[in-house]
């Protein structure tokens, strides 16, 4: 597995990257597709000393599933412990449904809002920009991935319809289906 670790704010010394490098390495023995580690530590400057230091990991696996975590304290080892913990925990449920019989969710269609005028004021309040990658899925593929990085909604190139569509959780239970179309 490869680790990849990044810092935003501050450097970190050797001894932590050595603790990150070696504290990762250790999810193999859990899920052996792990093929890639992200790890992105930053400091932030707030009021609240409980919640400056952050850890964020994200693990690809060979066949493209992707499992997230992130962790906030004042401690940063603290942080990075406490993410590995959640990424273990869903790995282990991601194993468990993956080899389970459960029944499928019941995934219900619904319409995406189009919204016909753009304001530059709407388009200045964008404050962030996330690329990300992705494969080819089902939906319920779709539905499991977002499970486990613990969202409320997942963008996915869906292969029975050629074109990316959206999975939501709804309020009561059960899941939506965005499937977008060119007006």
């Amino acid at each position: 597995m490869e680790v990849m670790i990044r810092s935003r704010g501050v450097e970190f010394g050797d001894a932590l990257r050595d603790y990150v490098e070696r504290k990762v390495s250790k999810l193999d023995r859990f899920f052996p597709d792990i093929r890639e580690a992200e790890v992105d530590l930053s400091v932030l400057n707030s009021r609240s000393a409980e919640e400056r230091q952050i850890a964020q990991i994200t693990l690809r696996a060979d066949h493209g599933m992707i499992l997230r975590a992130e962790e906030r304290s004042a401690d940063m080892r603290s942080s990075i412990d406490t993410a590995l913990d959640k990424l273990e925990r869903q790995i282990k449920r991601y194993k468990g449904k993956r080899w389970s019989s459960r029944p499928r969710h019941q995934v219900e269609a619904a319409e995406l809002p189009v919204e016909e005028e753009e304001d530059e004021d709407t388009l200045e309040q964008v404050v962030r920009v996330k690329e990300f990658h992705t494969r080819p899925m089902d939906v319920e593929e779709a539905i499991e991935q977002m499970e486990l990085l613990g969202h409320d909604f997942f963008v996915f190139y869906n292969v029975n319809t050629n074109s990316f569509s959206v999975v939501y959780r709804r309020r009561g239970e059960g899941y939506g289906l965005l499937l977008p179309e060119l007006a």
